[in-house]
């Protein structure tokens, strides 16, 4: 608690003295640039899924360590009982698992802690880390291999998480997919769709991920096709597109996306575009989903935090 007070003050002083030096923040925005959607209070028996890419290094030359605690509090204002993210370098974990009341899980693409994670945070109260694993996306899914015709090596991190107070579970599982590779792309859909019909029949189930595709991707029309889209099927549905580059002549359009398995119906979807204080937080805008999930129960039993 006292390094985290240290660490989110000495980001304080840093973002004052580029201030004082005449350093522009160049991610702030106009407030007529977009709609401006926010968060809202969830239902009580809802659970809130999100996504955010947080973007590994500057936005519009604003660089990431000016950009960490805007992040913090981005994410403590959704305030997800778990959150898939993406772009989430060495640098950015270290901070990440400073995030008051939430757990961290997930492993580099570089392996161990190295390169970055597609990494799970979770609200560690309300929740109990039962399992956890990440894979490569490639043709074995080894470690540090490039997978089919992408440009860089992918992965999936996925966790089950049990409710403290009820013991029900549910599967959240997320991924980072390549912007180069479409057969890479098309393929890691398959091998997370495999993935989560051999080893979550059981249990309600998440996906979250940056998949770098729009909607008529063959990848997005395969996990639609399987999953259900949040965005596209909650009955309360406000959104923009979640990328936007930091650009405010670049209308942003959907890369972000939350699937929900058969046994979790999604309620409300939201692109958070409001950001903090009027600053583009990432290139891409959270987005969350509340749902509600059939309650189960004792699928996994070892717990590992």
């Amino acid at each position: 608690m006292l390094f985290q007070k240290i660490l989110a003050l000495l980001l304080s002083l840093i973002s004052g003295v580029a201030s004082l030096f005449g350093v522009t923040m160049k991610d702030a925005y106009e407030p007529d640039a977009f709609p401006i959607i926010s968060v809202e209070e969830k239902a009580p028996d809802a659970i809130r899924i999100a996504s955010f890419n947080v973007r590994c290094a500057d936005v519009n030359g604003t660089p990431a360590i000016l950009r960490r605690q805007l992040v913090q509090e981005e994410i403590l204002r959704i305030a997800p009982d778990s959150i898939g993210v993406q772009e989430a370098t060495t640098d950015w974990m270290a901070y990440l698992r400073l995030i008051p009341g939430y757990g961290a899980f997930g492993e580099g693409r570089d392996g161990g802690i190295s390169g970055e994670h597609s990494a799970i945070l979770y609200n560690r109260s309300k929740y109990r880390l039962m399992a956890g694993d990440t894979f490569w996306l490639n043709e074995t899914k080894s470690k540090k291999q490039i997978g089919w015709d992408a440009a860089l090596n992918r992965i999936c991190t996925w966790v089950v998480l049990e409710n403290r107070e009820t013991g029900a579970q549910y599967a959240h599982v997320n991924t980072h997919f390549d912007h180069a590779g479409a057969q890479a792309r098309l393929e890691s859909a398959k091998l997370i769709l495999a993935f989560i019909r051999d080893n979550f029949a059981d249990l309600p189930v998440i996906l979250t991920g940056d998949l770098n595709v729009e909607q008529s991707s063959e990848a997005y029309q395969l996990f639609a096709g399987n999953l259900t889209d949040a965005r596209e099927n909650a009955p309360d549905s406000r959104t923009i597109g979640s990328f936007h580059d930091g650009n405010a002549g670049l209308y942003p359009y959907d890369l972000d996306y939350i699937f929900c398995g058969a046994k979790v119906s999604p309620l409300v979807f939201r692109t958070v575009t409001d950001g903090v204080n009027g600053r583009y937080v990432s290139d891409h805008f959270p987005i969350y989903a509340d749902v509600t999930m059939e309650p189960v129960t004792g699928v996994f039993q070892k717990t590992i935090s």
